[in-house]
């Protein structure tokens, strides 16, 4: 099945676990030899007590050095000469886990939108943890650490097997339950794929995806990722460069070698002068030429792009409904007599009373998506919880983009309070800036480590 799927072939070095059986909270169906994917850095110590979880976000992968590089490494978060790393494929990725893709693969039936079964974040940490003990068999996880969906499954760790397996835990920019906000933001970006022609009720040939709806949905959930004015800054209303616009070419030409489909974007005019409420010939005249490009609307287009070619329309439906499951305080199975029924946010409150291990809850200024609110409520209400906040406009991405500051957190947290000693050399702001910007060359290094990420949920807009 690996060597046929084209999206496990863009994640170097991976292992694969088969589970021989599985039964879904949503729905009691059983699945057999499915199979998980997963990486690892470093080794286990002779204890096994070493081992750190990293759970990865939306459309990521098990390849943390791709989305999470600069926080892997000696003297880093994720130290792979003190831990053993290991971070595994959530079920409905493309990436190698039990997915549509994957059931396709197998050369059985046909499953698309309306077929795929619901997984759950909970299912999913469930069958992670069997991979866990039959794969590494350590008694404990020395942390368990994830932002946005990553973080739904480390909290959702903590939930199930409790301060006895999890020694510590760190979550970003995540929340206790799915809000109607994002479950809204994730309806929008289905109906997006839904409406393609191409969708064909999710049984669309694998070269022939809904394209043009599915890079409306990534552009959309963009949209999400930053703030307003981190757009205003980068974009305003200046024109594209021509090097954007041949970036955005070259996207196509790539996505064209992949997928038969194709996508094409709508042309509007933006010259008000030239348009005419009393000219017949204006209204008739189509198409209209696209006389001016923006600069932001170049970078929607290029992100459009570049994740068709990258990630399945079915995956993403199945990945955006296992995020409106999330709700630490549900339980497995509906009971009518159960707090939850009766008073969910008290549920959910004597959920979070059971973490006791150590927590670290990071929440970012600006994030318009996982509001700050929902950090505090977490750090206000697990015991022994310590609150951070990362002062960024970008948004819900700034913990994939304030590098610095996301590994000076952790470090410390992991390290029991020893603060970050490189904290002080490099600014996270200097980040943003290309080497044109910086003559003196004191950032060079840092600058290479903000590289262009095939799998994480933040977009490339530091060099547009």
């Amino acid at each position: 099945m690996h060597t046929q799927n084209k999206y496990t072939k863009l994640i170097a070095d991976q292992h694969y676990v088969n589970i021989p059986a599985y039964t879904l909270e949503s729905n009691n169906k059983t699945l057999k030899n499915f199979p998980v994917a997963y990486k690892t850095w470093g080794k286990l110590s002779p204890a096994k007590d070493n081992v750190i979880v990293v759970c990865h976000a939306l459309t990521g992968s098990a390849d943390i050095q791709d989305w999470w590089g600069p926080l892997l490494g000696p003297k880093k978060s994720f130290d792979y000469t003190k831990y053993f790393i290991i971070c595994l494929n959530s079920m409905g990725s493309p990436y190698g886990s039990y997915s549509p893709v994957s059931e396709r693969y197998h050369g059985e039936e046909n499953f698309g939108d309306y077929d795929f079964p619901i997984v759950t974040v909970r299912d999913d940490v469930r069958v992670h943890k069997m991979v866990l003990d039959k794969v590494i068999g350590a008694p404990s996880l020395r942390a368990v650490i994830g932002g946005s969906m990553g973080g739904m499954l480390a909290l959702e760790y903590a939930n199930l097997f409790g301060a006895e397996y999890v020694k510590k835990l760190a979550v970003l920019a995540t929340s206790a339950r799915h809000s109607a906000w994002c479950i809204s933001w994730s309806e929008a970006q289905r109906q997006a794929i839904y409406s393609d022609p191409n969708f064909k009720d999710g049984l669309y040939d694998l070269e022939e995806q809904p394209a043009q709806g599915l890079s409306a949905a990534r552009m959309t959930a963009l949209l999400t990722y930053r703030s307003r004015n981190s757009f205003e800054q980068r974009f305003s209303r200046r024109e594209a460069t021509n090097e954007a616009k041949l970036k955005m070419q070259n996207s196509q030409q790539t996505n064209k070698k992949r997928l038969s489909s194709d996508i094409e974007f709508k042309q509007v005019s933006t010259d008000t002068k030239s348009q005419s409420s009393s000219s017949s010939d204006t209204i008739n005249s189509v198409p209209k030429k696209e006389d001016k490009l923006f600069s932001a609307q170049s970078y929607l287009r290029y992100q459009g792009l570049k994740f068709v070619a990258r990630f399945d329309a079915n995956c993403y439906i199945s990945i955006t409904q296992k995020l409106d499951s999330h709700d630490l305080a549900r339980p497995s199975t509906p009971d009518e007599s159960s707090l939850y029924a009766q008073n969910p946010d008290q549920a959910l409150l004597n959920a979070l009373a059971n973490f006791t291990m150590p927590t670290l809850v990071v929440g970012i200024e600006s994030d318009g998506l996982f509001t700050l609110s929902e950090q505090e409520f977490l750090a206000q209400n697990i015991p022994n919880s310590d609150f951070k906040v990362v002062t960024s406009m970008e948004g819900h991405d700034a913990f994939l983009l304030e590098f610095v500051e996301v590994d000076g957190y952790i470090k410390s947290f992991l390290n029991d309070g020893v603060e970050n000693p490189d904290a002080h050399i490099v600014d996270s702001q200097l980040l943003y800036m290309t080497q044109a910007e910086n003559s003196s060359g004191s950032i060079k290094e840092a600058i290479q480590e903000v590289k262009e990420s095939l799998s994480g949920e933040s977009g490339d807009v530091t060099d547009w």
